[in-house]
């Protein structure tokens, strides 16, 4: 099995180096044209000369702005998580949004309508319950109606 290793370093290597040289824009390739890098990544991939090649010379790599490393730049930038509940500009941007829709006004009717049919079928399975348990309902058990 470890006979196979090195002739799998390889070809995952080449397969690294021809995938990046192709997705690589135009502007970030050095010293050659793009379709002579793809060739000398394909024709010398077998001896590792194409591939190392590229990765060396042929990619214009740029250095990471804002700090040395990525972990460098995540500790300076590191802020506490909040949640949506607890954060008073996601709050604020909810009540702007609110009183922007021109519709609020007839979405507050229409729950006011919603919330008294529900009150209303719910009385109604109140008194049907009673009647089927024997107790009659009443006029004083009944709470008012409203809307």
């Amino acid at each position: 099995m470890l006979r196979y290793l090195p002739f799998l370093l390889v070809l995952a290597l080449w397969i690294y180096a021809f995938i990046d040289c192709l997705n690589t824009p135009e502007s970030q390739v050095r010293g050659l044209p793009k379709v002579a890098w793809v060739l000398i990544v394909l024709l010398f991939g077998e001896v590792l000369v194409g591939p190392v090649a590229w990765l060396v010379a042929g990619k214009q790599r740029r250095a990471v702005t804002g700090g040395g490393t990525p972990s460098e730049w995540r500790r300076n930038r590191r802020t506490k998580f909040v949640a949506p509940d607890d954060n008073p500009e996601f709050l604020r941007s909810l009540n702007q949004e609110s009183r922007q829709r021109p519709d609020n006004k007839k979405d507050e009717a229409l729950l006011k309508d919603w919330e008294a049919d529900l009150r209303r079928r719910e009385d109604e399975l109140r008194r049907k319950d009673g009647k089927r348990d024997g107790t009659a309902d009443g006029p004083e058990d009944t709470p008012p109606a409203t809307g």
